[in-house]
């Protein structure tokens, strides 16, 4: 049985507007819920903001204090990893993935 990938999506002309859909690795699913979702973002910052107020406890797992991506976190959009780790203020497109990565470390 073929099952379609998470990061696929299929748009069609009559139906609704793609919006960016943000991802977050197992690592971090073991933590805590953090499912795939389309969010209402025209930054990463916004799309961040929109799934930390459902899961607030997420915050502390990808920022820092200062509200700067931690160290061991890696954001991508569309595949390039974002410029701005302090203000996410990257830019994402209706059809964006944002995928939202934690290193993992031991050995």
């Amino acid at each position: 049985m073929f099952t379609t990938p998470s990061w696929y999506r299929i748009s069609f002309p009559d139906g609704p507007s793609p919006v960016p859909t943000i991802s977050f690795t197992k690592n971090l699913q073991r933590h805590l819920a953090c499912p795939d979702r389309d969010v209402q973002a025209g930054t990463v910052r916004e799309a961040l903001e929109l799934v930390f107020a459902e899961t607030p406890r997420l915050r502390e797992y990808v920022l820092d204090d200062n509200g700067a991506v931690r160290r061991h976190v890696n954001i991508f959009v569309d595949g390039q990893a974002i410029e701005d780790r302090r203000g996410q203020s990257d830019r994402v497109s209706a059809d964006s993935s944002i995928y939202v990565i934690q290193a993992l470390s031991g050995g």
